[in-house]
């Protein structure tokens, strides 16, 4: 009778454990499913040909001296004309908000309208009376 008993209780533990182990082994499963790498389709994006961006960036910094580079009281040298310009494309472009701008181009919020302010007027008055 007692071995039928610890027979019993231990297919009682086995059948425990087991339950326990697979339990174990779904949360791992789902963990990985959430911390897992998705991959998303390809995002059609807007590109600019190289020698397009750098004819307006030079009609550009050459219309307006706000693009610039410059050093301001304290010695510290303002972001550079491709990246004031390239934040302000972006926003126009893609329509992403300051937010997600300064990340990319590592500037401030209001250097990044007040770029996107100064490109706006300068494009229209440059190009205004040659594409207008």
């Amino acid at each position: 009778m007692e071995e039928d008993e610890d027979e019993e209780r231990k297919k009682r533990d086995d059948e425990a454990r087991s339950q326990r182990a697979s339990h174990s082994r779904r949360v791992i499963q789902d963990v990985a499913q959430i911390c897992r790498p998705r991959y998303f389709a390809n995002i059609d994006r807007i590109r600019m040909e190289r020698y397009l961006f750098n004819k307006i960036m030079i009609a550009v910094c050459n219309h307006d001296s706000y693009f610039v580079q410059k050093n301001d009281v304290f010695g510290v040298t303002s972001p550079l004309h491709e990246q004031k310009i390239t934040a302000a494309l972006r926003m126009l472009a893609y329509g992403v908000s300051v937010d997600q701008t300064d990340e990319i181009a590592r500037m401030g919020k209001s250097t990044i309208i007040e770029s996107l302010m100064s490109f706006c007027s300068v494009i229209e008055s440059l190009y205004t009376t040659e594409y207008l």
